[in-house]
């Protein structure tokens, strides 16, 4: 009898590792998907294909082989393979750990947004789409892709090694939180517009438009300043979370670190920002603009879970976070 339970334990064990890898490939795969349309949009190979979908010029195997043909079809085929990858870990999940409440809203989200995704991605290349739509594109995969995030590290819990319950976040804690993911997508929408009105290089100056006129003239220079003043606001958003996070939630590990790296990519972000106007829109720091965007998003989307999941609970009456005694022991 030992001897069975001892086999069915490993059995489970391997199969909890299994998953772990497998979503944590999943992960790195929707990174790849995110990056990939990035890449589309800034070599602009969204064409690549012609008005063809989902072959390549009506054809299986093309012709007439070009870069921007190479990038789209790559961006296509990552694309497939992380659909797969995605509701396989969705259905996966869904039978290991579906017990935990958040499991099956993720599982749904992160697969319903991938293919919501895809489809706006087909239709602008198939009957073609205004840039204010298309810049929803870069936004609904950022969704797919936290979803797959959270869904990654929620298997990690699966050891109970850490448990959100033990939490205990202030109103002014949770208003960060609440505030800055919601704020966060009008950053990335108006940061996509940037993208897809080719207004990346409209104003030469930064972080002015222009040293003869701070002021922009024209539509395209509004659309790149209205993104810097709106990612300026985020940061300094995200600063001031980050200091009060710093006085109060040092016992609270996941916290403090939580926030101090979302300032460490926010100020990446804004680097990145500063050096595509410097370097003429270099593909390398553009991709990396992408790359730290969807990093710190993810780190907010974490951020908004573990403020759902916790209990709420008494505070004082500046709004800190009130320390729990330990529960007397039942003699």
């Amino acid at each position: 009898m030992d001897k069975i339970i001892i086999s069915q334990y490993k059995k489970v064990k391997i199969l909890q590792r299994s998953l772990k890898w497998f979503a944590s490939a999943t992960t790195l795969v929707m990174l790849f998907v995110l990056i990939g349309g990035a890449l589309v949009t800034k070599t602009g190979s969204g064409m690549g294909c012609g008005r063809s979908w989902p072959l390549c010029n009506g054809q299986w195997v093309p012709d007439n082989i070009t870069p921007e043909l190479v990038i789209e079809l790559s961006h296509r085929l990552v694309s497939g393979l992380a659909g797969i990858m995605v509701l396989i870990l969705s259905i996966w999940a869904w039978r290991a750990v579906g017990h935990m409440r958040e499991t099956k809203c993720l599982a749904v989200v992160s697969f319903v947004f991938l293919v919501l995704q895809a489809l706006i991605g087909a239709a602008a290349v198939v009957w073609g789409q205004s840039d204010f739509v298309l810049a929803l594109h870069f936004g609904i995969s950022l969704i797919s892709f936290a979803a797959v995030l959270l869904l990654t590290l929620l298997i990690f819990e699966i050891d109970k090694k850490f448990s959100a319950a033990s939490l205990n976040l202030g109103r002014p804690m949770r208003f960060h939180i609440y505030g800055i993911i919601i704020y966060s997508y009008i950053v990335v929408y108006t940061g996509a517009l940037v993208r897809h009105t080719n207004a990346s290089l409209a104003c030469p100056s930064w972080p002015l438009c222009a040293k003869s006129r701070p002021l922009p003239m024209q539509f395209h220079e509004w659309v790149q300043m209205g993104h810097r003043l709106a990612a300026a606001v985020i940061i300094v958003w995200i600063a001031v979370a980050a200091v009060h996070a710093i006085r109060h939630y040092r016992e609270q590990p996941v916290i403090y670190c939580g926030w101090i790296i979302a300032l460490l990519l926010a100020l990446a972000q804004m680097a990145t920002g500063a050096l595509v106007v410097f370097t003429g829109l270099n593909l390398y720091i553009a991709l990396a603009h992408a790359f730290f965007i969807s990093c710190l998003f993810g780190v907010l989307s974490y951020l908004l879970l573990l403020a759902l999941r916790t209990r709420r609970k008494p505070e004082k009456a500046a709004g800190h976070p009130v320390r729990e005694t330990a529960p007397a022991t039942l003699k």
